[in-house]
C-alpha cells in the first residue's frame, strides 16, 4: 500500500513515496494524457513535478486536477536566471496550471557558480520567487541540479526546502554526502532520473534500488495507464533486493558504465557554443517524447551541433571518456532524418 511521508521537515507537504515526472506525458494527446494522471492519482500520487519549459506538460495537469487542487502537490520549475523573467514563467504555470498557489517553485538546472550569482544578483530570479512566496503564489522553494559540488552548495545555503537531483544504481553519487546534507538540514530530496534518463529499461530493478532510500522520493516519467499501474505495483509489495538483483544492475553498470552522458556539464562552455548537454541527450528525448516532437523540442541545441569542428576540448574534460564529438554526430545526424521525416 502507497506510504506517505512530509517532504522533508520544513514544508507540511504530505507527499506519496512515489512522485509523477511531467515530461512524458509531452507525447501523448490530452485526453489520453489527463487519463494517465488521473489513474495515477487514484493510484495515490499525489506530488505531480513539472517545468514551464515542457510544452504543454502544465495544461495537461491543470486539466487533470480541476477540482482536485486540494488532493494534489504541484511542483514546477523556471529556467529563467533573472527576476522578470521567473515572474512570467511562475504567472505562465498558474495560468496553465489552472491554480493560483505552486506547491513547489523550484530554480531549475543551477549547475555552474555564474548562474548561482546570476539568480542571487538583485533583480535575479530568488528575488523574484521570495516576493511571490510572500504574496501566496508560491508555498515552497526548492532548486534542481545536475552538479553534485552545487547541490551540496545549494542545500547547504539553507534557502531551499527541496533538493532535486539525479540518483538512481548507475548514479550514485548523491548517496555519499548530497543525501546526508539534506536530512542534516531537513532539505527534501527529490530524485530526477530514476531509469537515467531513459537507458535503465527494467522497471523492476530500478525501484528495487531506490526503495531502498525511502526518503529520496522518485519522479518516473509516465505515458500509460500499464506503466503507471506497473510502478504503483513495486509500493504495493515488500522491498526485497537479492543477490540476482545486485548481480543485474552490476551488469548495467559494466554495460553502461561509459556509454552515456550524466549531463554533469563538466564539458562545457564549448568554445563554439554548442549545447552539448542537450545534444547528448537526444536520442532519450526521442524515446520519451517521439521523433517529431523531440526534433522540435530540441531544435535549437541539436542545430548548434553544425558549429562543431570536433576540437576535442569536451573530451579532455568528461570525466567518463566519453567521445563527445562522435556522439554528437551521430545524434546530428537523426535528428536531421527526424526532422526531414516529420517535417511541420
Amino acid at each position: 500500500m502507497m506510504r506517505y511521508f512530509e517532504l522533508g521537515r520544513m514544508t507540511g507537504l504530505m507527499i506519496s513515496e512515489v512522485g509523477f515526472g511531467g515530461i512524458p506525458i509531452i507525447r501523448l494527446a490530452t485526453d489520453e494524457a489527463v487519463r494517465v494522471l488521473r489513474r495515477a492519482h487514484e493510484q495515490g500520487i499525489t506530488l505531480y513535478d513539472t517545468a514551464n519549459a515542457y510544452r504543454d506538460s502544465e495544461e495537461k495537469i491543470g486539466q487533470a486536477f480541476q477540482g482536485l487542487r486540494d488532493r494534489v502537490v504541484i511542483a514546477t520549475k523556471t529556467i529563467r536566471r533573472d527576476a522578470v523573467g521567473a515572474m512570467e514563467q511562475l504567472d505562465n504555470s498558474l495560468l496553465k496550471l489552472r491554480t493560483d498557489y505552486i506547491d513547489l517553485y523550484q530554480l531549475h538546472q543551477i549547475a555552474h557558480e555564474e548562474d548561482w550569482q546570476a539568480v542571487t544578483a538583485p533583480r535575479g530570479a530568488m528575488e523574484a520567487v521570495a516576493r511571490a512566496k510572500e504574496a501566496g503564489k508560491v508555498r515552497h522553494i526548492g532548486v534542481t541540479s545536475h552538479s553534485l559540488k552545487m547541490a551540496i552548495k545549494l542545500v547547504r545555503t539553507g534557502l531551499f526546502s527541496t533538493i532535486q537531483f539525479p540518483f538512481n544504481f548507475i548514479e550514485t553519487a548523491a548517496r555519499d554526502e548530497l543525501f546526508p546534507a539534506a536530512r542534516e538540514l531537513g532539505v527534501g530530496i527529490l530524485v530526477m532520473k530514476p531509469f537515467a534518463g531513459g537507458v535503465i529499461d527494467n522497471a523492476d530493478i530500478v525501484f528495487k534500488f531506490l526503495r531502498q532510500y525511502p526518503d529520496a522520493i522518485p519522479l518516473p516519467g509516465f505515458d500509460s495507464i500499464q506503466s503507471t499501474d506497473e510502478v504503483v505495483g513495486f509500493y504495493n509489495m515488500p522491498n526485497l533486493v537479492t543477490d540476482q538483483d545486485n548481480a543485474l544492475m552490476d551488469e548495467y553498470r559494466n554495460r553502461l558504465g561509459k556509454a552515456f552522458c550524466r549531463r554533469c556539464e563538466y564539458c562545457q562552455p564549448c568554445p563554439k557554443e554548442v549545447r552539448i548537454t542537450m545534444a547528448m541527450g537526444y536520442q532519450i528525448f526521442v524515446s520519451r517524447m517521439g521523433p517529431k516532437v523531440a526534433a522540435d523540442f530540441a531544435r535549437i541545441p541539436m542545430e548548434s551541433v553544425a558549429r562543431c569542428e570536433e576540437c576535442g576540448e569536451c573530451v579532455k574534460l568528461c570525466p567518463y571518456d566519453l567521445p563527445i564529438p562522435e556522439i554528437l554526430k551521430q545524434n546530428y545526424a537523426s535528428y536531421i532524418k527526424d526532422r526531414e521525416e516529420n517535417p511541420g
